[in-house]
């Protein structure tokens, strides 16, 4: 079956612990969340059906080993699993990106999960799926993207009940433009956070306003 693709193209990668490397990015189309600061809405239902072999062939090109999986919300296209283990018998170093309001059971154990948990602020949080955190290990990344103190509250309380911070690498962002870095870097100098600050080095680097970079 055909996967519905928004967009294919090699850039500096913004987030995750792989952020700042080269990257092949392959944006899925569809998205089963609203969030109050979506970034990428452009990918709701923009994009045209290509087969694997199509895709492999477009990332093939760019010769660089990490390629992100990422939307929209990837996991809602089934065949993207197929797409998954291709480019891995390939070599490639593969992350994913999801919103952790999809199940991430049959995601393999070797890809770089990294799991976007929506926090109040994006109006999204109650979809939440929690029980996704049973399948997070040491070298995936979960991600909490926050508007306000509220927001930070709320992480905190998350990586607290499930202890994400022996687990996993836990990164907080603060919503560009809306929350000011200096103000979550004093929250979690206060509270002696271990979790890593995570600004979205793409926007810094080509504008917070440019597709396909």
């Amino acid at each position: 079956m055909p996967i519905r693709i928004n967009e294919i193209f090699c850039s500096i990668l913004g987030e995750s612990t792989y952020a700042g490397m080269p990257c092949t990015i392959i944006r899925l189309t569809g998205c089963n969340l609203r969030c109050t600061y979506c970034d990428t809405d452009y990918a709701y239902d923009n994009g045209i059906e290509m087969s694997v072999e199509q895709i492999v062939r477009s990332t093939r090109k760019y010769e660089v080993a990490p390629v992100l999986i990422t939307g929209g919300e990837p996991l809602l296209q089934e065949d993207v699993f197929d797409l998954i283990n291709r480019l891995m018998d390939l070599g490639h170093i593969v992350l994913v990106e999801t919103s952790g309001s999809v199940d991430i059971s049959k995601v393999p154990g070797d890809v770089v999960t990294v799991m976007d948990l929506k926090c109040p602020g994006s109006g999204e949080h109650e979809k939440m799926i929690f029980g996704n955190l049973d399948f997070i290990s040491e070298q995936d990344n979960v991600k909490f993207v926050m508007m306000d103190y509220d927001d930070y509250r709320w992480a905190v309380d998350v990586i607290d009940e499930y202890e994400l911070d022996m687990i996993c690498s836990v990164l907080m962002s603060p919503v560009m433009g809306v929350l000011d870095p200096r103000e979550l870097s004093k929250w979690m100098l206060e509270d002696r956070l271990m979790a890593r600050l995570h600004i979205q080095l793409h926007k810094i680097i080509w504008g917070s306003d440019v597709q396909g970079r």
